[in-house]
């Protein structure tokens, strides 16, 4: 037998007492080569969507790229890489600070001393923002996520005891916007 000691058999139940379940996704990479423009842009901005959902939830993914994202067969992008994530209040967002001189700002070697923790926001777009559309539509939606700020004021907001709301589908479907019209019939008493 497998599993034994996950699997109690009964007369007329059998109890799964731990258990894993895969979604099936396309690698988001893969799904962003075989797109049309305007799936492109829906998707690139749900990647954004789904960093800050994380980060409001306290959780830096580590390695954004694109191969660490799915998409679902409903079309939801979803991150499942989770080998290297931290608490988003155990990172330390810094910007890269200036060159001493020129030289050592084209050389292959950093300038600047960088600790285990340490993260450069700033470098997100060399990695992941090649293709000129992907660009173009993550920095119309999400460009503050290349901010170290960004990332600085989600951990104040974390450490301060804040809440945030996030939904896993999109602000349309929301039901104050779906029956937004008989939520004011309501409202005003109407039946």
């Amino acid at each position: 037998r497998l599993a034994t000691s996950s699997i109690e058999e009964g007369p007329d139940t059998l109890v799964i007492k731990h258990l894993y379940i895969e979604r099936r996704m396309k690698p988001l990479n893969l799904y962003l080569m075989n797109s049309d423009t305007a799936e492109k842009e829906r998707v690139v901005r749900e990647y954004g969507d789904a960093i800050r959902d994380l980060a409001a939830a306290n959780i830096f993914p580590g390695d954004m790229l694109f191969k660490n994202f799915g998409v679902t067969r409903y079309g939801r992008v979803i991150f499942y890489d989770y080998d290297e994530i931290e608490y988003m209040t155990d990172c330390h967002f810094r910007r890269i600070p200036p060159a001493p001189n020129p030289e050592m700002e084209l050389s292959g070697e950093v300038w600047y001393p960088v600790a285990r923790n340490d993260v450069f926001p700033e470098e997100f777009g060399t990695f992941l923002l090649g293709d000129p559309l992907v660009r173009r539509v993550f920095l119309q939606y999400h460009r503050e996520l290349l901010d170290a700020g960004f990332w600085q004021h989600k951990q104040q907001r974390i450490r301060d005891g804040y809440i945030e709301d996030f939904y896993p589908y999109p602000v349309e479907l929301r039901f104050c916007h779906r029956y937004a019209a008989r939520l004011r019939r309501q409202d005003a008493g109407a039946p």
